[in-house]
Order: structure tokens, then C-alpha cells, then sequence
């Protein structure tokens, strides 16, 4: 059969976009992430030989998660924790978390047509090109939109995805045929904010594009394999963009320039050593000592509380306990982190309870029994006592003050 009209009927079945630039030929494939229709469809089209080379919308950690079982039980926690990837590493457990509930529902993987492309233009031994933005630049992108109360609303919705047993409502799973898990993470707020669906969206149809331009190499017709609410987007940056591939792609993977001044950090540090010089100074060292006692008191012993209620190892607790009162006043420390390095450490997991952490965050119990998610309980619940013993602790010091 002519590859041409075996490839017409394919595409005539399903959402698509031909783009020709620079005497590249791109067809872009519009697929629903959770219809076994899609899977059919790529393989089809992959099957069909008119293509000499394969992108797919997903980058590199997402293609190892979908299409190697074991990458998570090689993952090194301790790094994890030591690069501060944690917050990141727990957002793609809800994540993932998400996709088994939909799996076992709709009884097809999420993702699985991005899956099947990426095997099988293997297969075929021909280029896999990943052309999305990594999840984790996404994520951060994205965080930084919200106002700390968005966040806290994302980061409880994320928990609620943790240790949720319901089904996936109807709604969720129509998003999802338009777009991706990500996208339908951030739906709720994206909708109504400009700046997070640029983020979130926009800014990835811009960043596919030129990944596209970029690695077409001496490729003549790319199938790229996207969700269909990318075609639109994608299509048009890739027919009419005229920056720089490079440029584009460095632009949208950079985050923006904090102030390096820990403001908060140093505005707490003085009221908390101002407040002590001037409890010397009214009262003597005995006030002065008593401010200071409080301090530790209020932020060790919720640190430490924080660490048991996570069901801590004693050293574990005695190191939060220490922890609390000095990290706050520092900008590169944290008192969860250094729990949590101590969990890791004296209970290091076992590769057993990497393979049954998506089943086990499933539970309340299991987040207990199992080392992995008990230490990302450690990094969290001793990082909240210590944010409330940091106001706990500072109140108590300012009636003092003032009284």
C-alpha cells in the first residue's frame, strides 16, 4: 500500500497539523492521553515508515518514568533531599498517584500513546526526539505566578490526589482528552490567570516549537506526538516564529532573578537578636536568657514534634529539635531537610519500598510504613512545626517585649 494514503487515512480519523518550514516537513498528531483510539493511531502512523524521525511531548524524566518501571527504585533520596528537589519529587508522586487512579478506572495508562511512540520509533531505530520542557522548570515557573495562598491551595490539592480513592470525575477525564495530566493539574487556577496559563500552556506550545526546529536535524518528516490542545499553539509558533531555536529555549527555561537578599530571613534574625539585646538591656541576662529560652523552646520542640508525629527515628527528632531554632535564621538551611537527611540516613529505604510507594501513599498507614514516604512526612511536618514555632516563638517575644 502507498504510504502516503495509508498515512491520509490515519491522520483523516484523527486531530492533526502538516507545518513545513525550512524544508522540513512536520506532522503533528493530536492526541487524547487517556484513549486507546490515540495509541492506535500512533502506532499506525509510526508503523506506516513515512517518517525518519519521532518527537514526542514529554522530556526526559517523564520518557524514563513512562518507559522504565524501575527508574524510580534507582532514585538516589539523599540527593533528592540534598538539591533540594523534594517539594518537586513529592509533586510528582501526587502526579503519578493521579495517573494509577485514572489507569484503574479507564483501565488505559495515561500517556500511553506518548509511551507507544517513544518504544516504538525505537524499535524502528529511528531519532526520539523529547521536546517538552522538563516538569520540574514547569513547576517552578508555575509556583512562582501563585500568591502563597494559591499555592497552599495546589499543595493541599496535591495531597488530596495523594491519599484520594475516589474516582476521577467526568469533567477531569473530558480536560484530560484535551490536554495532559499537567495541564489538568493547574486547570482551576490557569482559567483564571493569565500569567499561569502562559506558564503552564502558552509558554510550553513556544518551547515544543522550537525544541522542534532545533533538533530536526537532517530529518526531512518529523511525526511529533502531542496532547490535541497543543496543536493550535504549536502550529502557530512553529510556522511563524523567527527568533533563534536556542534563544527561545534558553528564554523559557531560565526563571526569573530573585532578589539575593534573604529579606525576610535578616528582618527575622534582628528581631530575634534585637529582641534578646533588648531584654539585657531592661531586664539584665536573666530576661535577655528567658527570650532567648522561649525561642528555642517554641521553634525546637514543634520542629521536634513535627519530626515524631512523621514517625521520625530518635535521632531524626533530636536533630529537628536542634535544627529549628538556628535554620529560620539562615537562608540556606532548613530544619526539614536536615531531618530528613537524618531519616534517610539511619533509615535508608530499601529498594522494596521504592516499588511499593505509589501504592503505599495511597493509604494513611502506608505513608507510616513506608521509609520513602515517611521521610518526605519528615521534611514536611517538621518544616510546618518550625514555621509555627517561628510565629509561636516571635509572639511570645514581642508580648514580652511590650509588656
Amino acid at each position: 500500500m502507498d504510504t502516503t494514503y495509508e498515512l491520509d487515512a490515519i491522520l483523516a480519523t484523527q486531530p492533526h497539523a502538516i507545518v513545513e518550514r525550512d524544508g522540513v516537513r512536520y506532522t503533528l498528531l493530536g492526541t487524547a492521553h487517556v484513549s486507546p483510539d490515540s495509541v492506535r493511531a500512533v502506532e499506525a502512523a509510526i508503523a506506516s515508515g513515512a517518517f525518519d524521525a519521532v518527537a514526542v511531548e514529554l522530556d526526559p524524566q517523564r520518557a524514563q518514568a513512562l518507559t522504565d518501571p524501575d527508574a524510580l527504585a534507582r532514585l538516589d533520596l539523599v540527593q533528592v533531599i540534598r538539591s533540594g528537589r523534594i517539594a518537586l519529587f513529592a509533586a510528582n508522586l501526587a502526579l503519578a498517584a493521579y495517573q494509577r487512579r485514572l489507569a484503574e478506572q479507564l483501565g488505559i495508562e495515561p500517556g500511553a500513546e506518548l509511551k507507544r511512540a517513544v518504544l516504538d520509533a525505537r524499535e524502528r531505530q529511528l531519532p526520539v526526539h523529547l521536546i517538552d520542557r522538563d516538569v520540574g522548570t514547569t513547576f517552578r515557573r508555575a509556583s512562582e505566578q501563585l500568591g502563597w495562598w494559591q499555592r497552599a491551595k495546589v499543595g493541599a490539592g496535591l495531597v488530596a490526589t495523594l491519599l484520594s480513592t475516589d474516582e476521577i470525575e467526568a469533567s477531569e477525564i473530558e480536560r484530560l482528552k484535551q490536554g495532559s495530566v499537567l495541564e489538568s493539574t493547574f486547570d482551576e487556577f490557569a482559567s483564571g490567570s493569565p500569567a499561569l496559563y502562559e506558564t503552564v500552556i502558552a509558554e510550553r506550545d513556544r518551547y515544543m516549537a522550537a525544541r522542534l526546529r532545533e533538533t530536526s536535524g537532517n530529518a526531512r518528516e518529523v511525526l511529533a506526538v502531542v496532547g490535541a490542545g497543543h496543536l493550535q499553539g504549536l502550529s502557530r509558533h512553529l510556522r511563524e516564529e523567527q527568533a533563534a531555536p536556542a534563544g527561545i529555549r534558553e528564554s523559557l527555561e531560565a526563571r526569573p532573578k530573585k532578589s539575593e537578599v534573604p529579606w525576610f530571613t535578616l528582618a527575622l534574625l534582628a528581631f530575634v537578636v534585637g529582641g534578646f539585646a533588648w531584654g539585657v538591656y531592661r531586664g539584665g541576662l536573666d530576661v535577655g536568657a528567658d527570650l532567648l529560652l522561649q525561642w528555642v523552646l517554641a521553634t525546637g520542640l514543634l520542629g521536634a514534634l513535627g519530626c515524631a508525629l512523621a514517625g521520625g527515628h530518635p535521632l531524626s527528632i533530636l536533630v529537628a529539635f536542634v535544627a529549628s531554632p538556628i535554620t529560620p535564621l539562615h537562608p540556606a538551611l532548613a530544619s526539614g531537610t536536615l531531618s530528613a537527611l537524618v531519616e534517610a540516613w539511619v533509615r535508608k529505604p530499601t529498594y522494596a519500598d521504592f516499588m511499593a510507594l505509589r501504592d503505599d501513599v495511597q493509604t494513611l498507614r502506608g505513608w507510616w510504613r513506608n521509609r520513602v514516604a515517611r521521610v518526605l512526612l519528615n521534611f514536611f511536618l517538621t518544616s510546618l512545626g518550625t514555621a509555627i514555632g517561628v510565629w509561636t516563638g516571635g509572639l511570645r517575644m514581642l508580648g514580652r517585649l511590650v509588656g
